[in-house]
């Protein structure tokens, strides 16, 4: 079981990038009762920062789970682990076609939008100009839009998530919400009628995210503190 977890996952201090990890297993333990666990966070883009995360993860980048002797070193692996491990949570659609859709998008964030990443880093706490758009970013821009779309669209009936209830894909797409609201981000203008404006509305209004932005802050308020 998670809830033997010896040793803890591995988490930037503003969680970039395990945030999505995070945030579900903090919903699913939040709805369902699920999957305990602890977070050691290691500061990123420090001289030690590699040192410290090889001790964890073979890779040498988080974010890392530990269980039992195992070490899942890749975000979307962990999505996948977790499912595998915990299928009454239904960590991805229960539809056939639902279930497709939400690993070929999962997959889609986690391996593309380059452009993205790099002009509209991760900055959870600031509220920066938006960017110069240039062709790729917009391209990025609207395909998250059309994908956030066509989900709530075809599979958004049973709850306000891509896929109805909270799933793997809402996981990878919560910090995307936090990135469009650092930058300020006008949805309208790469295809949106509402409906992805409305969906990262309601993921930054999870409790999940508040606790994220909570702890990112307190990092900052102990770090200067020391």
């Amino acid at each position: 079981m998670l809830a033997r977890l010896p040793t803890p996952p591995i988490g930037d201090e503003l969680a970039r990038d395990i945030s999505r990890i995070v945030a579900i297993w903090r919903e699913t333990r939040t709805k369902h009762g699920g999957i305990p666990f602890a977070e050691e966070r290691i500061r990123l883009r420090q001289p030690e920062s590699r040192d410290a995360i090889l001790r964890h993860s073979p890779s040498g980048k988080v974010p890392a789970l530990k269980a039992n002797g195992l070490v899942v070193f890749d975000s979307l692996a962990i999505l996948e682990y977790l499912a595998e491990r915990h299928p009454e949570l239904r960590l991805w659609p229960r539809d056939e076609e639902a279930r497709a859709l939400a690993r070929s998008v999962s997959a889609e964030m986690h391996s593309g939008f380059v452009t993205l990443r790099n002009d509209m880093s991760m900055e959870l706490l600031a509220r920066l100009p938006t960017p110069p758009i240039s062709d790729e970013l917009a391209r990025d821009i609207s395909r998250i839009v059309a994908i956030w779309r066509e989900t709530r669209t075809k599979h958004g009936a049973g709850g306000p998530f891509l896929f109805g209830a909270f799933s793997n894909a809402d996981a990878m797409y919560a910090p995307v919400a936090t990135r469009f609201r650092t930058y300020g981000v006008d949805l309208a203008a790469f295809g949106d009628d509402g409906t992805a404006a409305s969906y990262a509305e309601t993921i930054l209004a999870l409790p999940e995210m508040a606790e994220w932005t909570e702890g990112a802050e307190a990092e900052i308020r102990a770090r200067k503190a020391g």
